[in-house]
C-alpha cells in the first residue's frame, strides 16, 4: 500500500511502500479513500522537519533536555546513536481519514466489513491506504456523506470541541479569532447552534473567505477601529465567547478578546497561541478562560482510545467518539458544508506537492485532501524492499522495529553475519524503514506470515511485552530458533504453554538477558570462579521514574517495570552467584501501587550454594546519578562494577581499574544466540532452564510484595508449572 511519511533528519516528504498494517485487538482495519491535511499540527511538524539540527534544537528545548540527562546516564556515544537513529528514520503523516471497513477484530461489535467510516488519530488514522484504527476512534459515515467530506472530521471535531466548551446557546454573539480551517469550522457550527458570529484573522485572504462562506461579520486584524466594529457588532454589550482558533506568535488574540468580550464572558483557547494574559481585563471582567483539549473527552486517555474503555454517557455526554458522530450527522444536514472548503485534491502519489503547498504557501489553500485508489485485501500484496537474498533456511524473521530494536539489536544481528529476510512491525512502517537501513529482503506486517517462510530459520522478537509469549510459542512451533527480548512472558500461567511448546519444538530458545554476556560480568566471573564459595552481591538500580501512562506501567501491555525489567536484575544476580535462587523476599515502598507496578523496591535472594544477592531498584531518584553498580564480594576479591563502564577488581590489597565504552553484552548476546542456533545445542552461558528459572523468580518478586512473606523458589515453581 501506499503511505506519506517524513524523514525527520532531512524533512524529504516521500510515498513509500509499506505492508498493509496488521490488524490489533479492539481494532478495525479500513481501506482508506480519503485523508485530509492539517494546515496546522500536520504544517508544524513538516516544518520543524526542514529545519537543521539547531533549529531543531531551538524549536524544541525540551527535547534538548531529555538529550543532556541521557547524556548524563549513558554517556555521550550512547547518546548520540541514539540521537541519529530517532532522527534518521521514517515516520508517519497525518490523522484525520475516511474510507471502508475490510476487517474487524474479534470481539469489536460496533462495525462489520463494508461498513463507511471515518478515522481519528495521531499515527493511527494516518496518510495510507489501508489504516487500523482503535473501535471508539471510528464513526460510520451517514450515506449522504462523501469520504472526501468524511475526512474531515477529525478536525471538525476539534471545532466542534472548541464550540461546546464555549458553552453558547441561540441567539449568542461568539468571535472566533483566526479563520484558517478550524476557525471556518467553528463559524459554520455557532451558526447552525443560532448564534451570531464575527471573525478576525490577519490574512485578507481568509477574511474574504470567511465573508463569501457567510460569516456574518469578517474582519482583519488591522482594521482601523477594529475594537469599536466589533463592539458595534455586540450592540455594545461584548461578545458572550471569544474562541480562539489561531495559531499566533503572541498573546495579541487575548488582547483582543479581553478587550471586546462581555463580563464574565468565556474565553476558549483551541489554537497554539501563547498564554501571555493581560490581567486588568480579564480581571475587572471576571473572565473564564478555557482550554479545548483536542477532539474532546478521551483524548490522551489510553484507557479510551487504545483499550476501547468508554465513558458512560450518563457522565460524559460528549467523549471524541460521539464527537465524530456529531460531526457527521452535521455534515449529513448540511450545517457544515466541509465540500465549500476543499481548496485543493492530490492523489496520493502526488502527496509531497500538497505538503509543498503547505510549507511554501505559493497559492492560497484551506482544505487540502488526499485520494486514494488502493485494491482491496484480496488483491493487495504486502512490500518488499531491495536488499540481500538470504540462504535458504538460514534467514531472520525480526519481529519489532521500534527504536531498541534499531538502535541495539538489529545492529547486533546484522554484525552477526545471519542473512536478513523478514522484518516485521504491526503498522508496516517502521519495517520498511528498518528493511532499507539494514538490508533485509522483505517487510512484513505479518508474523506468521514471516514465520512460514522456507528462507527463515532463526526468529528475533523485540515487541512490545504482552506480544512475546504468544510469538515466541509461534515462532517455536514454526521450528526456528527463538531469541525473545525480556521478559520472557507477561503473567505466570502463560510459562507452562512456553515450556511445552520448546520441549515440543526442541529448538533453541533464550531471552534477552544480555548483562550475563557483558565484559564486566565475564571480569567478575572469574572472580566469582577464584572464590570457590558463596558470594554477595549487591546490585543498585537508579532507575528513574516512568510515567503511570506510559505503555510499560500498563499491566495488560507492559506489565509494569518488576517484570519489565527487574527480570534482568534477577537474572544477573542468579549469573553472578552461579547458584539457582531458592528463596526471594521483596519490600516496597509505599507509594500506593499495587505489587505489579511497584517500582521501588528491595529484592533478596538466597542461593542453593549460600550466595545472597541484594538488588536495590529505585524511581525515586535523580537520574543525573549514574543508572546501575553491581558489587561483588567473595574469596577475599571485590568487584565493582559501574554502568558497565568501568570495572574495579580488589584483590590482595591491589584494585585494579578497566574502562571503556558502556558495553551490556547485547552484541555477545545475539552473536552466541545466532552460534548456538546454527549448531541446534544451547549455549552455557544462557540455556532456556536459566530463562525460565529467572523469569520464575521474577514472578516470585511480586508474590512477595504482595503475600509480604519470603516465597520459596522450588515451590513456587511447581505451583506455576503444575507440578
Amino acid at each position: 500500500m501506499k503511505q506519506v511519511a517524513q524523514n525527520f533528519n532531512t524533512g524529504e516528504i516521500k510515498v513509500l511502500d509499506v505492508p498493509v498494517p496488521a490488524l490489533q485487538p479492539g481494532c478495525v482495519l479500513v481501506r482508506v479513500e480519503a485523508s485530509l491535511l492539517s494546515a496546522g499540527t500536520e504544517k508544524s511538524k513538516v516544518d520543524l522537519g526542514r529545519k537543521s539540527l539547531v533549529g531543531k534544537a531551538q524549536a524544541r528545548p525540551d527535547l534538548v533536555a531529555q538529550v543532556l540527562s541521557k547524556v548524563k546516564t549513558e554517556g555521550v556515544a550512547a547518546t548520540v546513536q541514539t540521537v541519529r537513529n530517532r532522527l534518521d528514520s521514517w515516520s508517519p503523516l497525518g490523522y484525520s481519514c475516511a474510507g471502508v471497513v475490510e476487517r474487524v477484530a474479534p470481539g469489536v461489535s460496533a462495525f462489520r466489513a463494508g461498513d463507511r467510516v471515518a478515522c481519528a488519530g495521531a499515527e493511527l488514522a494516518v496518510h495510507a491506504g489501508y489504516v487500523c484504527v482503535p473501535e471508539l476512534l471510528c464513526s460510520k459515515t451517514p450515506d449522504a456523506v462523501s469520504s472526501e467530506d468524511a475526512a474531515y472530521t477529525t478536525v471538525g471535531c476539534v471545532a466542534m470541541n472548541g464550540v461546546r466548551q464555549a458553552g453558547v446557546t441561540y441567539g449568542e454573539r461568539v468571535l472566533v479569532i483566526g479563520l484558517g480551517l478550524i476557525g471556518r469550522i467553528t463559524v459554520q457550527l455557532l451558526q447552525a447552534s443560532g448564534c451570531l458570529v464575527a471573525g478576525v484573522d490577519v490574512s485578507q485572504g481568509a477574511v474574504d473567505g470567511a465573508h463569501e462562506g457567510g460569516c456574518d461579520l469578517a474582519l482583519t486584524a488591522g482594521t482601523p477601529g477594529l475594537e469599536a466594529h466589533l463592539m458595534a457588532f455586540t450592540e455594545g454589550a461584548g461578545f458572550d465567547a471569544v474562541i480562539i482558533t489561531a495559531g499566533a506568535p503572541d498573546s495579541a488574540p487575548f488582547v483582543l478578546a479581553g478587550a471586546v468580550a462581555r463580563d464574565r464572558a468565556r474565553v476558549v483557547l483551541v489554537g497554539a497561541t501563547p498564554m501571555d494574559i493581560p490581567r486588568s481585563p480579564y480581571y475587572e471582567k471576571e473572565l473564564e478562560v478555557v482550554l479545548s483539549r483536542s477532539y474532546g473527552p478521551g483524548r490522551y486517555d489510553a484507557s479510551y482510545e487504545v483499550h476501547g474503555h468508554d465513558y458512560p454517557i450518563g457522565y460524559v455526554r460528549w467523549t471524541e467518539g460521539r464527537n465524530m458522530a456529531a460531526f457527521l450527522g452535521a455534515l449529513a444536514r448540511a450545517d457544515v458544508d466541509a465540500a465549500s472548503l476543499t481548496t485543493h485534491r492530490f492523489a496520493v502519489d502526488d502527496a509531497p506537492s500538497a505538503y509543498d503547498l503547505l510549507a511554501t504557501g505559493r497559492e492560497p489553500y484551506l482544505g487540502i485532501v488526499l485520494t486514494y485508489d488502493e485494491p482491496s485485501l484480496a488483491e493487495a500484496t504486502p512490500a518488499a524492499t531491495a536488499g540481500v537474498k538470504p540462504a535458504r533456511g538460514t534467514g531472520v524473521a525480526f519481529v519489532g522495529a521500534g527504536n531498541f530494536a534499531t538502535r541495539v539489536l538489529l545492529p547486533a544481528v546484522r554484525a552477526a553475519g545471519v542473512p536478513l529476510d523478514t522484518v516485521v512491525s504491526a503498522r508496516g512502517l517502521s519495517a520498511v524503514d528498518a528493511a532499507s537501513k539494514f538490508g533485509f529482503a522483505h517487510a512484513e506486517s505479518d508474523a506468521e506470515a514471516a514465520f512460514a517462510r522456507a528462507e527463515v530459520g532463526l526468529a528475533f522478537i523485540s515487541t512490545r511485552h504482552d506480544s512475546h509469549a504468544a510469538l515466541t510459542v509461534s515462532a517455536l512451533r514454526a521450528g526456528l530458533a527463538v531469541f525473545v527480548e525480556k521478559p520472557l512472558c507477561l503473567r505466570p500461567e502463560e510459562l507452562s504453554d512456553l515450556v511445552a511448546a520448546q520441549r515440543e519444538a526442541g529448538g533453541v530458545c533464550v531471552v534477552g538477558f544480555n548483562r550475563r554476556f557483558a565484559p564486566a560480568t565475564r571480569a567478575a566471573l572469574e572472580v566469582r570462579a577464584r572464590a570457590g564459595g558463596p558470594v554477595q552481591t549487591l546490585i543498585r538500580v537508579n532507575a528513574g521514574a516512568i510515567p503511570a501512562s506510559s505503555w510499560i506501567q500498563d499491566p495488560a501491555v507492559g506489565g509494569g517495570r518488576i517484570v519489565g525489567e527487574v527480570c534482568h536484575f534477577i537474572d544477573l544476580a542468579i549469573c553472578l552467584a552461579g547458584s539457582p535462587a531458592v528463596s526471594v523476599a521483596a519490600s516496597g515502598v509505599t507509594n500506593g501501587k499495587g505489587p505489579e507496578l511497584q517500582d521501588s523496591l528491595t529484592v533478596t535472594l538466597a542461593h542453593a550454594d549460600g550466595s545472597l544477592s541484594t538488588i536495590v531498584y529505585a524511581a525515586e531518584g535523580d537520574t543525573a546519578i549514574p543508572k546501575e553498580r553491581v558489587e561483588l564480594f567473595g574469596g577475599a576479591s571485590t568487584v565493582v562494577i559501574d554502568d558497565f563502564k568501568e570495572t574495579r577488581v580488589a584483590t590482595g590489597g591491589r584494585v585494579s581499574k578497566t574502562r571503556s565504552a558502556q558495553d551490556k553484552g547485547h552484541k555477545a548476546e545475539v552473536a552466541a544466540f545466532v552460534a548456538a542456533a546454527r549448531a541446534g545445542t544451547e549455549s552455557a552461558e544462557l540455556t532456556f532452564a536459566d530463562c525460565v528459572h529467572s523469569t520464575i523468580a521474577t514472578f516470585a518478586v511480586i508474590e512477595s510484595l504482595r503475600s509480604g512473606a519470603a516465597i520459596d523458589v522450588p515451590a513456587f515453581a511447581a505451583e506455576i508449572m503444575g507440578g
